[in-house]
């Protein structure tokens, strides 16, 4: 579901390149944790990989077509992303103007899902993030570990190839950053998807199928 190969990346005006010569694969059902110091561009990888960011050098391949984010523009690379990207952040960034349903339905808008079928994968993922009965429900009455449902949930609907998370328990206290965890290794490999989990913790990363460690060096 991904295959990174010789990916570089360097901010204007730096010293040195954040990341050269980068490769890594993530094949369909498997969980990779990716953990390593801050500032050694773990995050930027992760956006990289979603196209929110645009490589130097390399290629980026997602998805059963192989398609390759670094040669696409900016339309294509969006349209890649609602057809086979999801992506979990930290901060959940759920919308606080639409409901729980409507912010779980963006994906749906951007991809080639039929309308007709959008309700009843609002609501049966809903409710097996454990959410049902909170279609109506907005953000700001929500708890921390509910918004990163709503997220998980976001990010899942669309059934995409590639599931991105980027510190997805770091905001949680112990126990619901468990529950979530649970939920996302769940979720993800229940529908066959590859993915790429960003996290410092240690717990987190021994619950994936392996852990790729990224250094000022390279990947390891």
């Amino acid at each position: 579901m991904l295959s990174v190969v010789d990916l570089s990346k360097r901010y204007a005006g730096a010293s040195r390149a954040l990341f050269s010569g980068l490769g890594l694969a993530v094949a369909a059902g498997e969980i990779v944790a990716l953990i390593g110091e801050s500032g050694v561009g773990k995050s930027t990888l992760l956006n990289c990989i979603a196209g929110l960011e645009t490589a130097d050098r390399g290629s980026i391949c997602i998805g059963p077509r192989a398609t390759d984010v670094v040669r696409l523009d900016e339309a294509a690379r969006a349209a890649l992303r609602a057809q086979h990207i999801g992506f979990v952040f930290q901060a959940f960034h759920v919308l606080p103007t639409l409901s729980v349903e409507q912010n779980v339905a963006v994906p749906l808008l951007l991809s080639r899902v039929p309308r007709s079928e959008h309700a009843r994968r609002i609501g049966t993922l809903l409710e097996r993030v454990g959410l049902g009965g909170f279609e109506r429900r907005w953000p700001a009455s929500l708890s921390g570990g509910e918004l990163q449902r709503v997220a998980i949930a976001r990010a899942l609907v669309h059934r995409p190839a590639l599931i991105l998370a980027d510190e997805p328990t770091g905001n949680l206290d112990p126990r619901t950053a468990g529950e979530i965890l649970d939920l996302l290794l769940e979720r993800t490999r229940d529908q066959g998807a590859g993915a790429l989990i960003v996290t410092h913790s240690q717990h987190v990363a021994e619950r994936c199928d392996r852990t790729l460690l990224l250094t000022a060096e390279g990947l390891r």
